[in-house]
């Protein structure tokens, strides 16, 4: 790329091919039958490859919440008001909200970004003030962001993926938070996949069969507005969020860092689908947590071929289904460096 290309798009690291092969010739001399550990062989694998290290490890792990509300709420898109957004940003700094109680128990860092809120707390301790805007347009009569709030948003999960790096960060795990986020999520999804909106739209907070119906309305009106769309980053301003913006950013950045990433829900895997959309060599450092509960979850993870870690029904987004993931990945690392080798234990190994 030459120096006016924008920073999304330069080169991803490669994953380190040679560290593969000796993990998995690693994985062979284990005792154990050969694959018996399934795909935790395959992400202690994947993550020393990544990691650039015979022995991969995830201790130091960091968690990005980015927060922020879109001016489509005012379609009534949502079952709780758009005041909520604002008031999780206190109770995530104050430690009440679940990806705060799962982030302690992991000893994770937890970075928690204000991108632009309608009921604006003001400074919060814990709290990384990076305000683009109160909220997105309402894409059902504009677009969603101006090309300077998409460059501010991409640019804000950018700048979180550095802190991270400075502190050693050996995962990264995006989270989101945002009143009527799902509905951007799924008409985005739409525009990406070319598919229709009864197909990825789901009740989100919890909205009834009535409410679903609407929210899919929505979505067809702002789709049928925004046809003229000719890029998928301008599918993402038009139809996008701040904080979807901002985790699409986050992914790219680390690629190019060389920090894995752990993908949550339905909200951040439409945020990882436009990441390998902006630029594709990020695909190969995003792991995916777990299939939620969430409609269009299954079709944008089968677009992306992708196979989440878990399947437990979770619905709730702000990172809470990666940080769930973290203990498993942590096993698989732990069984992959600590476990004896047929040799080191003396056991006959498998001959056929």
């Amino acid at each position: 790329m030459n120096e006016a290309s924008p920073w999304w798009s330069r080169a991803c690291l490669r994953v380190d091919e040679t560290i593969a092969a000796q993990a998995r010739a690693r994985q062979a001399q284990l005792t154990k039958p050969p694959g018996s550990l399934g795909r935790l062989e395959d992400a202690a694998v994947r993550l020393a490859a990544l990691q650039r290290t015979p022995q991969p490890s995830l201790q130091r792990v960091w968690i990005s919440v980015f927060a922020a509300d879109h001016g489509v709420a005012a379609e009534g898109v949502s079952a709780f008001p758009q005041a909520v957004t604002g008031e999780m940003l206190r109770n995530f700094a104050g430690g009440g909200a679940a990806i705060a109680v799962l982030a302690r128990s992991l000893g994770a860092s937890l970075d928690v970004v204000n991108l632009g809120t309608v009921n604006d707390p003001g400074p919060i301790k814990g709290v990384h003030r990076a305000i683009v805007a109160a909220s997105t347009a309402n894409f059902c009569e504009a677009a969603a962001m101006s090309a300077a709030q998409l460059e501010a948003a991409l640019a804000a999960g950018a700048a979180s993926v550095r802190a991270a790096r400075d502190a050693g960060a050996q995962l990264f795990v995006g989270g989101e938070m945002g009143i009527a986020n799902t509905t951007a999520a799924a008409a985005l999804a739409c525009a990406l996949l070319q598919r229709a909106p009864a197909e990825l739209t789901g009740a989100g907070t919890g909205l009834d069969a009535a409410g679903v119906a609407r929210k899919i309305a929505v979505i067809e009106r702002a789709l049928a507005l925004h046809a003229v769309a000719g890029s998928d980053h301008e599918r993402l301003r038009r139809l996008g969020g701040f904080e979807i913006a901002a985790l699409a950013g986050a992914y790219v950045a680390c690629a190019q860092s060389g920090i894995p990433v752990l993908v949550d829900g339905f909200i951040c895997t439409v945020a990882a689908l436009a990441a390998q959309r902006l630029n594709p060599g990020c695909g190969e450092w995003l792991l995916y947590a777990h299939r939620s509960h969430e409609r269009g979850h299954a079709a944008v993870l089968d677009a992306l071929h992708a196979q989440p870690l878990l399947d437990l029904g979770l619905r709730l987004g702000e990172g809470s289904g990666a940080a769930v993931a973290v203990p498993l990945l942590r096993l698989a690392c732990d069984l992959h460096n600590g476990m004896a080798t047929f040799a080191q234990a003396g056991v006959s190994g498998a001959t056929a």
